[in-house]
């Protein structure tokens, strides 16, 4: 049936279809009591005309993922009595037009995300509760503010200037704002002592700007904040100690600046924390083993920083490496949920040699990263506990000893990174067990004997294993000729033990030639039975080419049917 004839049509749901072509002004000539429209993750085009002016009055428009470009949509103006709106990912390459700021000020939700829309917002003050503009062309000093807002993502575009005005701004009365973004800019300047003007603030996302200076101790008053990312910044000094009182702090991002000093200990013995990423900054001190109280953290980034001490042998408490995802968790400092929509916290790992973004599926992800401090002792054995672990990086260390004979039974593991310490001794060889193992990096320790045997590790890079020269076996080109290589110490001792074995082989050998000739000595001597012996070997031999022949056949038929279909 024809759009066209639907004349009492109210709400048009054809998102997540396989529906493809041009919509234009004749589908919607009829449809003047139409009041929702959904069309999103469809591959439909939006093409009308510039002067188009619909017959409908839109309360509800999602059009995500749709091509709406690359102009912004005219006709969106004549649309009074909208209160949702989504056009991310619409191919929309244009200057925000100057009517749509005071349009959309009484949108309630306004998604344009992932667009190249531009425009400078200095003067523009946002009204809707939530607002998502990230990854766009959008420049100029930051908007101001209603009350009203309860989340603002402006991430991913070019805002600049300083973030002290847009900070401490005036507002007609208090904030609501719960979700603030707006990483991945080009803001300056220090964080104002204006914190206490956001009481509301669950999520602060300010990684990846020119920002400098300490954190504000007024950051302390933001008493519901879940997630806290500073990351890539130049902020430097300690931590401080008034960020204590954020009693529900699940998500920590302080990587790749400049903070120094011990890290607090509240920080270890705050059980609300998942993630734990402090990499790249200039911390010294011991890890304590009260971080092994935090049984729901599912990240731990220490690596590049100035820590000494060993690693803490209670690592096996942390039930949330130890047994893996668990299905229905959520965690509320990862997200925030809104009608229709939600704000998803991401990360920037270091896995495997190579830096990935998690977001969508950063719950799933159980990571431990200690590499490049001063740490020293060996590996705890306890870490092979953590059954769920999928990345391991203890490189770039003082480490000793062996690695603990059961890390084959972390069945998990995809990425383990050991190398540059002084590890000895044989590789166990329970790591042929490990899977799902794609990355593993061994090189430059002691280690000697024979590299275990399996699919997995015979695959490997050589590298993997390159600067212990002490080591034999593919996958790389020493063979391991001599049998010291691959006795291990317990065959040793067995050979002490046992002086007599020398005599076991000399009877074994002298039991061979007696049998050998009762058998073929009989058949020598005795016609009949040579005959039927040779006999028999003759029949084996038929049998085999009769049953080889056969399945031939079979396969040649199967597979002319498969190429015939």
């Amino acid at each position: 049936m024809s759009l066209g004839l639907l004349s009492n049509l109210e709400k048009l749901h054809v998102g997540g279809t396989s529906l493809t072509g041009t919509i234009s002004e004749v589908h919607f000539t009829a449809l003047s009591k139409l009041e929702v429209l959904s069309i999103s993750g469809t591959s439909l085009s939006f093409h009308v005309n510039s002067s188009w002016t619909p017959p409908f009055q839109l309360g509800y428009l999602k059009a995500d993922s749709c091509k709406m470009g690359p102009k912004f949509p005219a006709w969106l103006q004549t649309q009074k009595s909208l209160s949702y709106l989504d056009f991310s990912r619409s191919g929309i390459v244009d200057t925000a037009p100057n009517w749509f700021w005071k349009f959309a000020s009484y949108i309630q939700q306004i998604h344009l995300s992932n667009n190249q829309i531009s425009g400078d917002l200095s003067q523009v003050v946002l009204n809707n509760t939530i607002i998502d503009l990230s990854s766009n062309c959008f420049s100029g000093r930051l908007p101001r503010l209603s009350p009203n807002v309860r989340m603002l993502n402006i991430a991913n575009n070019s805002f600049s200037g300083q973030i002290s005005p847009f900070m401490c701004q005036k507002m007609n009365g208090r904030s609501k704002l719960e979700v603030l973004d707006i990483s991945i800019n080009a803001l300056s300047g220090e964080l104002s002592d204006c914190w206490m003007h956001w009481p509301s603030l669950t999520h602060v996302s300010l990684g990846r700007n020119n920002l400098s200076g300490k954190i504000p101790n007024s950051m302390g008053s933001l008493v519901g904040l879940e997630a806290l990312s500073l990351h890539n910044n130049s902020f430097y000094g300690d931590i401080p100690s008034s960020l204590e009182n954020c009693k529900v702090l699940g998500l920590i991002n302080l990587s790749d600046n400049k903070f120094s000093g011990i890290i607090p200990r509240w920080i270890f013995e705050r059980t609300t924390l998942i993630i734990i990423h402090l990499r790249s900054n200039k911390f010294m001190g011991k890890i304590p083993p009260q971080i092994c109280q935090l049984s729901s953290l599912i990240v731990l980034d220490l690596a590049d920083n100035s820590l000494s001490g060993s690693i803490p042998k209670c690592l096996n408490n942390i039930s949330a490496m130890t047994a893996g995802p668990i299905r229905g968790t959520v965690y509320d400092a990862l997200e925030a949920d809104y009608d229709y929509e939600s704000y998803m916290e991401s990360l920037v790992l270091d896995i495997k040699g190579r830096e990935a973004e998690y977001e969508e599926i950063l719950q799933y992800v159980r990571m431990i990263d200690l590499s490049s401090n001063n740490l020293s002792g060996s590996i705890p054995i306890e870490i092979s506990s953590l059954f769920g672990l999928l990345f391991l990086n203890l490189s770039r260390n003082h480490l000793t000893g062996r690695i603990p004979e059961k890390i084959g039974v972390m069945a998990s593991l995809e990425s383990l990174d050991l190398s540059r310490n002084h590890l000895s001794g044989e590789i166990p060889q329970s790591m042929s067990n490990l899977t799902f193992l794609d990355h593993l990096d061994l090189s430059f320790n002691n280690f000697s004997g024979r590299i275990p045997s399996s699919t997995q590790l015979q695959s490997l890079d050589p590298l993997s294993f390159f600067g212990n020269p002490e080591l034999c076996g593919a996958p790389l080109t020493k063979n391991c000729t001599k049998d010291e290589e691959t006795l291990n110490p317990t065959a040793v001792e067995e050979n002490r033990e046992f002086p007599e074995i020398p005599w076991f082989y000399i009877g074994m050998g002298s039991g061979f030639i007696v049998g050998f000739w009762g058998v073929c000595g009989a058949l020598f001597f005795k016609r009949a039975w040579r005959h039927a012996y040779f006999q028999f070997l003759y029949d084996m031999r038929d049998r085999a080419y009769v049953g080889i022949a056969i399945k031939l056949k079979w396969f040649h038929q199967k597979l002319r049917r498969y190429h015939a279909g």
